[in-house]
């Protein structure tokens, strides 16, 4: 239980820098891009502190906990963009004001892999 409240803590702040970068890359990019973009700099992020304060027993190298936590980061982006762009297109876009349309499509994008990367993580990732 605790390893998983510090992977929500670790991952609560890679979301944040998610949403962020989101947010900053969308003054440049279209709402995809900037989603993937940002992405993988919160993945990054959060591989390094789920290594250092979540999964601290892995004695897996960094080259193949790295590789394992890229693929099931692969997933999660593919789950993160469906559903934002879902709920951008679909739920959100008409039922409220569209300032706040992408920033919580996306929030709520960010926020859907939790427990399924939390799996893949712990049992394949940085299985100790």
């Amino acid at each position: 239980m605790k390893e998983f409240l510090y992977f929500i803590l670790t991952g609560g702040i890679a979301a944040i820098v998610n949403i962020l970068s989101r947010i900053i890359f969308s003054f440049f990019l279209d709402f995809t891009p900037s989603i993937l973009l940002s992405y993988f700099i919160a993945m990054v992020l959060a591989y390094f502190l789920a290594r250092r304060f979540v999964f601290i027993k892995s004695k897996k190298p960094i080259y193949s906990s790295f590789a394992l936590f890229s693929l099931i980061n692969l997933l999660a982006v593919v789950q993160t963009l469906l559903i934002s762009i879902f709920a951008r297109d679909y739920l959100l876009e008409k039922a409220i004001n569209v300032q706040y349309v992408n920033f919580i499509s996306h929030t709520l994008g960010v926020s859907t892999p939790v427990f399924t990367s939390f799996l893949g993580h712990k049992y394949l990732s940085f299985k100790a």
